[in-house]
């Protein structure tokens, strides 16, 4: 099975870094296709702690090739910046990393008109990140984008950024009353960043085919999560992408038959960062402990994650829209401290049950969840590697989150670390 999509299964930041991290050790290539430096990874190896925004986690395995597609949007100072973040850290990427040419630039007037925009949205706002994702989407949507294959050319560049300036300043000044931006400055600073990046420039797509062709392991990894989908999220609350396993495919630049196994990421729980619905949340959140003790602040803002009970509605309907085969289950450990634990198996609206999750936003303020409560453990989880050394309540937890998803769990994570993982399957051998 040489090719797999890792993607998270809920609201994002469900352990996807810490899951691609341990399949990596089998993989020769893993691939980021989406979103930007609004999305970030923590992984724990050993007693380093290593926080990634932008290039893909298989970084920090010496064997891998990494390879950032064309779906991305990249801010070129916080690539630089990550990138020599991991050069202090010991980590070589001299001839491992690759960036596509056509992948889409953020500019500063993406990140100003970010914040302007959300800030006029009044009670609409939905907690974005302000890191210019949105703008620089719309403008590869409004097809005036500016690539990565424009910025290591400067004078193609020079023209692009100059056509482009004079209508970003137009709405700055006119629509936002704020100072434009000046054209010179902007361009030598961006003709520094195309200098510095043009040696991992590379055809990412055509060098993904070709490892494809020759059965070499390939690990694709989503950026976010299913309900933060442009498309099936929970609209408007949602990032400015396609988060699921189509659109991997998509901005990875490979057909979905090429896909040997999609590999949902799902938290023993969910969360959320940022505004929109949370249908199982919780009123007392200390029940899970502080968030600072639970790694639930977010890598890329630092702001604390909503939290609820694990949701059976929200996970089968990412597993249709993904098409997932097996579960990747993280953060088991959190629940060892209750006494029981609630699992949302259904939705309630004026008396009647739904089994399926709401496309329009109003919705979500009409439902009941319907819970279904499990015996807590009480217990640590911590140095168990096998699963049928379990405790007996723990294991009926995760079989009941298997019959009620209708697939098989094949990871699970009972802390941080590598190798706090216990192993179900061999993805890349099944």
């Amino acid at each position: 099975m040489p090719a797999i999509i890792v993607v998270g299964a809920q609201w994002g930041d469900e352990g996807k870094g810490k899951i691609v991290d341990l399949l990596t050790a089998k993989a020769q290539h893993v691939v980021r296709a989406q979103g930007g430096n609004n999305a970030g990874h923590t992984i724990v190896i050993q007693d380093e702690e290593f926080k990634l925004h932008l290039i893909p986690s298989g970084i920090l395995s010496s064997h891998t090739q990494c390879h950032i597609g064309a779906g991305t949007v990249l801010d070129p100072k916080v690539l630089l910046d990550e990138m020599s973040y991991l050069v202090s850290r010991g980590i070589n990427l001299e001839r491992r990393l690759g960036i596509s040419e056509a992948a889409h630039v953020i500019f500063p007037y993406h990140k100003i008109l970010d914040v302007l925009g959300e800030n006029r949205k009044g009670e609409r706002r939905i907690g974005t990140t302000g890191r210019g994702i949105g703008p620089c989407y719309a403008d590869k949507i409004n097809r005036i984008g500016i690539r990565i294959g424009d910025l290591v050319r400067p004078s193609l560049l020079h023209s692009a950024l100059k056509n482009v300036l004079t209508l970003k300043n137009e709405e700055l000044v006119k629509i936002f009353d704020t100072t434009p931006l000046e054209f010179t400055p902007l361009y030598e600073e961006y003709v520094r960043y195309g200098e510095e990046l043009l040696p991992f420039v590379k055809p990412v797509e055509w060098e993904i085919d070709q490892a494809l062709q020759r059965k070499e392991n390939v690990l694709f990894e989503a950026a976010q999560g299913t309900f933060l989908d442009i498309s099936f999220g929970s609209y408007p609350y949602v990032t400015s992408s396609n988060t699921t396993a189509g659109g991997v495919c998509s901005g990875a630049g490979i057909g979905p038959t090429r896909v040997n196994h999609t590999l949902g990421v799902v938290k023993a729980y969910t969360t959320r960062v940022g505004n929109g619905p949370l249908p199982s949340a919780v009123e007392n959140e200390q029940l899970f402990g502080s968030h600072e003790e639970n790694r639930e602040l977010g890598t890329t803002t630092g702001r604390k994650r909503r939290i609820g009970w694990f949701d059976v509605v929200l996970v089968r309907e990412s597993i249709r829209l993904n098409g997932i085969d097996s579960i990747a289950l993280t953060k088991l450990d959190i629940l060892d401290r209750l006494d029981e634990i609630k699992v949302c198996i259904g939705y309630q609206v004026n008396q009647k049950r739904y089994d399926r999750f709401p496309s329009v936003l109003e919705d979500f303020d009409r439902l009941t969840p319907i819970y279904e409560t499990f015996p807590g453990w009480k217990t640590s989880l911590k140095g168990i590697s096998n699963f049928e050394k379990l405790p007996k309540n723990a294991q009926h937890y995760l079989r009941s989150i298997e019959s009620m998803c209708g697939v098989p769990i094949s990871l699970i994570s009972v802390g941080p670390e590598r190798e706090r993982t216990i192993a179900i399957r061999d993805l890349f051998r099944t």
